[in-house]
């Protein structure tokens, strides 16, 4: 009867949720109930439901409104009702953040922890912790100690977690380490749960000290410990110590634990060790065979989430290691028709990846019977996995692009749709004869495309490679429709496009100039400003303007170029701005108008935009007076100390074309002491000459400062990869934590970093240019040429790893797409590198890859205008 009456009850729609319409205003009125005598336990926990219910729902409570409410609920300590207790606890520590003197019920919370009603004491220590600060701590030190080792596993797991919360403050940090022998007992416990909530502690205890979690982790590793969970935790441990560790993992006493636990008789703690195996960094198909044997098994669980969880993993083990999921495919096939769609879509993507070039249509046709009852999350899962089997299988993109274009007609979010997008825009910049259908596809598309960030995308690919396929008049009205339809900024787009037709393509280049002249009449001032440039543009008839402004624009560095206009605007007596001489993002394709070869080469390699971090790098030399002239470029941030040290020191290496400024960025972790009269002092290598230093004149408690050291580069050489040994030196002042009050007049220290290195890649700028192959092919009768074979050890990321290891050697950056390596199990692969060295002196290169038994064999061809220039690239390899 009970529920015929809660079903009638909704009908008639006064059912559902009973505070869904809660008024802040009466609800806080109801709270002065609080203050009756006696209470009356239901009512009051009635209305602090509400309360919390409203807080949680974001209502915001004004200091005065939260300190009346909190100072009226405690009068309901009165009361032994447990329910109501409980309901008070959780209000305090809701409030606890937001009302004054909450401190106020530090004893009557400090009885409940250490009474004896055990259904207290719990909450009683969370809500205790929520309101303590770190002057009060030390007085419930005592408490908290015994809480931890009490008997009742509810009372010790509240009692670590809370101090798990307390550590968040740095300062509480060291009181709660005066609790390490009643954590290393609570470590023993025979309850699952304490013992994971103790290492947890234990762990972000000691987490910024290496050798003390390695001494952890390999004492616990000798033990049996009976939590899962806690097993789970040091299993994830482990790996992180693993990442650091240079050993093969054949030999580490860690990774052999990690194996270990795929064989626990908890099917969590078998998973995550999978898990852990299959996402460690550089682990080779011998080690990841064990991991997938247990997945393998997995996938025939009757468990749903066992069966997700492995066929997820097995998916991303199929990007990289696609042969040794190959011995899974008949179980993934048994999963196609699992009950869960999500199961069945990765196991499906999953095959795609690992499955023939004959299996290919049979498994599109599989997913196309349900894809429209997936989520868009696994949507995009298919769609990516489509992206690779069009690498890997090129002549199936008549297939691969038909099912794309079927799901681009679906309904589904911005997400979704650019994930379709950018996979259709790789396939026809991967493959040529893709080109014409893909276009197509996407011209369908934006017919109806609500988004407009999407259209515009789609417009400017469509001005770009239009012009180049076989009709390029097909896809000319789908672009024109966009200015008829569409608001102003697709509008705007639509014209840009149009005239790049216009300049590329002959037969369009009458219609598209009347068409342009309709758009100088638009009502939306960029558009008809656009449309009005264009024009008159088209009609000059001057092919280099048309050529450097549409057909090949010049991508100028847009944050340079404002700033460039800034100085200008504020000192309008310099010379005048030089597009020529600013860097570029992109450089464009060399148009041949009669140039020589050399003019050919040295036009067309031009720098990527320059990144300076942290500080404005033209400046810089300013500072003292240096006149050291543009800035070339400037190198990644590289760590001088360990992270979790307690002085943290970076550089930054400024490169210009005669000179070097080091930034040190120091932080001091330190929060009892200040530093000052920070420099750093370089045994500078031969050849450089030390000029100049800007010191850092303090540096307060989580503060960072920066040193500066300027130096000038050996005359008359191009060789200056140099080390320089570095020290810190500064006075140490000791002061108050909490004042920041300084106590003494301080003391010299000297604190050893970590050498500099000045490598290649610091001196080199990342070049790209579009038409590698011409570039390369001029400069063979113009430059000189170096040419070396060398054989690097090969890593279980086969060639894959070793292209990134020559790019990041060489500091160069690679074209045509040469840095992807596809499909992955490839056993040769050719990689083409452009770059400016410092001096503005241009480089090619080309690097030659072959796989062999243990290692990878390396030919690398350099070509420059400056011989010494080849003679280092070619020598770093070495």
């Amino acid at each position: 009867m009970a529920f015929k009456r809660d079903k009638k009850e909704e009908e008639d729609g006064n059912g559902g949720n009973p505070y869904q319409n809660l008024e802040k205003t009466s609800v806080l009125q109801e709270a002065r109930t609080f203050n009756d005598t006696p209470v009356n336990p239901r009512k009051c926990t009635h209305i602090l439901t509400k309360i919390l219910y409203m807080i949680n729902q974001g209502e915001q409570l004004g200091t005065a409104e939260a300190t009346e409410t909190f100072f009226a609920m405690t009068k309901l300590f009165q009361s032994r009702d447990i329910i109501l207790r409980r309901m008070v606890y959780l209000g305090i520590k809701e409030l606890s953040g937001i009302a004054e003197d909450v401190i106020i019920v530090t004893s009557s919370l400090t009885k409940d922890m250490t009474g004896k009603e055990d259904t207290y004491r719990a909450a009683a220590i969370r809500a205790l912790c929520s309101i303590t600060d770190v002057s009060m701590l030390q007085t419930i030190e005592r408490y908290m100690k015994q809480a931890i080792v009490d008997k009742n596993p509810g009372i010790s797991s509240a009692a670590l977690v809370s101090c798990l919360h307390l550590c968040k403050n740095t300062s509480a940090t060291d009181i709660v380490k005066r609790s390490l022998n009643e954590i290393q007992e609570a470590l023993n416990s025979d309850n699952v749960m304490v013992q994971y909530h103790a290492l947890g502690l234990l762990f972000h205890i000691r987490k910024t000290d290496r050798l003390a979690v390695t001494k952890l982790v390999a004492k616990l590793t000798k033990i049996n410990m009976k939590s899962p969970f806690a097993v789970c935790m040091l299993i994830r441990m482990a790996c992180k110590l693993l990442e650091e560790e240079t050993i093969p993992r054949s030999e580490s006493p860690l990774f052999e634990f990690v194996e270990s636990c795929i064989r626990h008789k908890s099917e969590t703690v078998v998973y995550e060790a999978a898990h852990a195996i299959v996402h460690l960094s550089g682990t080779g198909a011998r080690h990841l065979a064990p991991a997938v044997s247990v997945l393998q098994l997995f996938c025939s669980s009757a468990k749903p989430t066992l069966r997700f969880a492995a066929v997820r993993t097995l998916n991303k083990v199929a990007m990289e290691h696609p042969s040794t999921v190959t011995a899974c495919n008949l179980d993934l096939e048994n999963l196609i028709s699992d009950s869960n769609r999500s199961v069945a879509t990765l196991a499906i993507t999953t095959l795609l990846k690992t499955g023939a070039e004959a299996s290919v249509d049979r498994l599109m046709k599989q997913i196309a019977t349900f894809v429209n009852e997936i989520s868009d999350e696994f949507k995009i899962v298919v769609v990516q996995a489509i992206r690779a089997l069009c690498s890997k299988f090129p002549r199936k993109h008549t297939v691969l692009m038909n099912f794309l274009s079927g799901m681009l007609r679906e309904e589904g979010g911005l997400e979704y749709k650019a994930s379709i997008a950018d996979t259709i825009i790789a396939i026809i910049e991967e493959n040529p004869e893709a080109k014409e259908i893909g276009l197509a596809h996407l011209c369908e598309f934006i017919e109806d495309c609500e988004h407009t960030s999407l259209t515009v995308r789609i417009l400017h690919l469509l001005g770009k490679e239009g012009p180049r396929t076989k009709q390029p008049s097909r896809f000319i009205r789908f672009i024109y429709n966009r200015v008829i339809l569409e608001g102003a900024v697709v509008r705007a787009a639509a014209v840009g496009a149009m005239a790049k037709y216009a300049a590329n393509c002959a037969m369009l280049h009458d219609s598209i100039k009347v068409l342009l002249k309709r758009c100088c009449l638009d009502v939306d001032d960029e558009v008809r400003d656009r449309a009005t440039f264009y024009s008159q543009l088209l009609s000059s008839n001057n092919r280099q303007l048309i050529t450097d402004y549409l057909s090949e624009p010049m991508h100028v560095s847009l944050p340079v170029l404002e700033k460039t206009c800034q100085d200008y605007v504020l000192n309008p007596t310099k010379e005048r701005i030089n597009l020529s001489e600013l860097p570029v993002d992109i450089v464009v394709k060399n148009i041949s108008q009669e140039p020589t070869r050399k003019q050919n080469v040295d036009n067309a390699v031009k720098p990527v935009e320059v990144t300076v971090e942290n500080v404005d790098g033209q400046k810089l030399p300013s500072l003292i007076g240096l006149d050291a002239g543009k800035l070339f470029c400037s190198s990644e941030p590289s760590m001088l100390t360990e992270p979790e040290t307690e002085y943290v020191v970076r550089c930054i290496k400024h490169i210009f074309n005669h000179h070097l400024v080091l930034q040190f960025e120091i932080t001091n972790t330190l929060d009892d002491q200040i530093l000052e009269d920070i420099s750093v002092a370089l045994d500078v290598s031969e050849g450089f000459q030390y000029l100049n230093e800007f010191k850092c004149p303090s540096i307060k408690y989580q503060e960072t400062g920066n040193v500066y050291v300027y130096l000038k580069f050996p005359d008359d050489s191009v060789d200056a990869i140099a080390s320089f040994t570095a020290k810190m030196k500064f006075i140490v002042k000791d002061c108050d934590p909490l004042t920041g009050e300084v106590q003494d007049d301080g003391y010299q220290e000297d604190y050893r970093l970590e050498d500099v290195e000045m490598t290649l890649k610091d001196q080199m700028l990342k070049v790209k240019v579009g038409n590698w192959d011409s570039l390369w092919e001029e400069a063979k009768s113009v430059c000189f040429e170096v040419q070396e074979t060398f054989a690097l050890p090969l890593t279980s990321g086969g060639l894959s790893d070793t292209v990134s290891q020559i790019i990041s050697f060489l500091g160069m950056a690679a074209s045509n797409n040469s840095e992807n390596v596809h499909p992955p199990n490839k056993s040769s692969h050719i990689v083409n590198l452009a770059g400016m060295m410092r001096g503005n002196c241009k480089v090619l290169a080309q690097a030659k890859l072959a796989l062999s038994e243990n290692s990878v064999t390396i030919q690398l061809t350099v070509r420059s205008m400056d011989e010494r220039v080849a003679e280092l690239v070619v020598s770093t390899l070495d």
